[in-house]
């Protein structure tokens, strides 16, 4: 009677066989893969496993072939945990890591906010380094706000911020604004340029209300509660914590100088229009002239016109000869002209 071992052996392995060897050896090579890799993050599990990071062998091989850097996670998660921030997932850092964002920063800001009792989120601190601010120096500024010179002389090339009072009397000012970050605006608010320029237009606008320079000089607060009461911080990136005003002088008599410039510039529209009026009259006196010299050709015109009427008078018969008048002695020589013949009276000399 044959043996069925031997038979077994004569006819080869069964397929269920084969598949279970590949299987095997799938789960073999992935195992060494597995322990090769776990044998190079052990000294990180080991850390987060020591501090309580809650990060699992798995979770480590994952991160590498997620092309996360593990080293990073695991810091800050252990940050985070030993600062009490246990509400932190892993998940969230390594999207916020895969999205180009700092990881150990964003921990870092949102451990200093905690300490210093400031309401700030991961959400919030993940969306603020996205955005491309430091996170961690404005929960910085924040805590310790920072001064802002207004004008800022690198930035603008000026020293001092120019207002004239109502009396014309220039001054210059220079201001020291002291500033924290608003963190709930930090994203899509306004920044330190806006502050600055804002700053500048309150303390111009307020020396120009100002009814003399002398009011300004005394009582220099002035300025700042006039700015302050607008709310300049409004839609931006910090919140204005006080303006004081560093220096004020007392610049050129403004006023003065335009009244002089109208004064200049009413004698020369003065002068023009005297200008204006002795063209007019010189042009005029020309015109009259002309009509003279016309209204005497008209003249010789018509004297010219006399013999040529007395000739056609005369030649017509209009003229009579003249004669001599024997009177009184005198005599004279009369002209007359003449009608038809029966209205004539001549006298003949004797």
């Amino acid at each position: 009677m044959p043996n069925p071992q031997a038979l077994v052996l004569a006819q080869g392995p069964s397929p269920g066989m084969i598949a279970f060897l590949v299987v095997a050896g799938v789960l073999g090579i992935i195992g060494l893969v597995f322990v090769v890799m776990f044998a190079r993050y052990f000294k990180l599990w080991l850390r987060a496993f020591v501090t309580r990071a809650s990060i699992s062998p798995l979770g480590l091989v994952f991160m590498s072939l997620r092309k996360v850097n593990p080293q990073i996670i695991v810091d800050a998660k252990i940050m985070a945990v030993q600062a009490g921030l246990t509400d932190i997932t892993t998940e969230s850092m390594e999207a916020h890591y895969l999205a180009g964002g700092n990881v150990r920063r964003c921990i870092q800001a949102l451990i200093a906010a905690h300490r210093a009792r400031i309401d700030l989120t991961w959400d919030t601190a993940a969306a603020i380094d996205l955005a491309g601010r430091n996170v961690l120096e404005a929960v910085q500024t924040s805590v310790d706000p920072k001064v802002i010179d207004c004008p800022d002389n690198r930035r603008h090339g000026r020293s001092t911020l120019d207002g004239v009072a109502k009396d014309g009397i220039q001054l210059k000012a220079r201001a020291r604004v002291t500033v924290r970050t608003n963190l709930a605006q930090l994203v899509g608010g306004a920044t330190e340029e806006t502050v600055i320029a804002r700053v500048g237009e309150g303390i111009v606008s307020a020396i120009g209300s100002a009814e003399t320079h002398k009011q300004v000089l005394a009582n220099p607060v002035v300025i700042a509660k006039a700015v302050l009461s607008k709310g300049l911080d409004a839609h931006t990136a910090y919140e204005i914590v006080s303006i004081d005003i560093a220096d004020i002088d007392v610049g050129d008599n403004v006023g003065a100088r335009l009244m002089a410039d109208q004064a200049e510039a009413d004698m020369r529209i003065a002068r023009a229009k005297a200008e204006e009026r002795r063209a007019q009259a010189v042009a005029r006196e020309q015109e009259m002239k002309a009509m003279t010299e016309e209204s005497r050709a008209k003249v010789v015109l018509a004297e010219a016109e006399v013999p040529r009427a007395m000739a056609d008078a005369f030649r017509n018969g209009h003229l009579r000869s003249p004669g001599v008048e024997r009177g009184n002695g005198a005599g004279s020589v009369a002209i007359a002209a003449g009608g038809d013949s029966s209205g004539e009276s001549s006298d003949e000399p004797d």
